[in-house]
């Protein structure tokens, strides 16, 4: 992570499958992919490497320097099933619906393709290898993205239309 350029390499991914926890590369382009950071994201990033500093300090020998952004009090990998519990106890917390960590993701794909950014990006970001793929899952959006621009150009046209008598 480098927080001053506001990027983030992901080099490994974690998951848990049939009760084993094991670590494995991304898949697809993220593999070899830099991601661009919100700056939102930035402040508290920062304040977890000073959290984790604090954690690395008050465990001494204890402490595993894994190379994850978070962690354990001891410097291990937070378990999937404690970062699930974490993400739903934070989103009941601000009032919002819990989903799956992985719709989050979604989400962000949604908000990004709305937004207007061009579908090649959001494929990119998303690390899909194929622009196919991102627009089967987020065609909808592109289609109501292409219904509010049609409705701008309704509203351009009828106050270019001369007046009729």
């Amino acid at each position: 992570m480098d927080l001053d350029k506001r990027e983030i390499r992901v080099r490994t991914q974690r998951q848990r499958v049939r009760g084993e926890a094991y670590e494995d590369d991304p898949k697809g382009r993220r593999r070899k992919q830099t991601l661009p950071l919100p700056a939102l994201c930035v402040a508290p990033l920062r304040w977890e490497r000073l959290r984790q500093a604090a954690l690395r300090e008050a465990a001494g020998d204890k402490w595993e320097d894994t190379g994850y952004v978070f962690t354990t009090r001891t410097g291990r990998p937070i378990e999937p099933r404690n970062l699930y519990r974490s993400f739903t106890r934070v989103a009941g917390t601000a009032g919002l619906r819990v989903i799956r960590l992985h719709d989050a993701r979604h989400g962000c794909a949604t908000l990004l393709t709305a937004a207007g950014v061009p579908p090649r990006v959001v494929m990119e970001i998303l690390g899909h290898s194929q622009i196919a793929v991102t627009m089967n899952i987020y065609a909808h959006v592109v289609q109501d993205t292409q219904r509010e621009a049609v409705s701008h150009l309704d509203r351009m046209l009828k106050r270019q239309r001369p007046d009729r008598a």
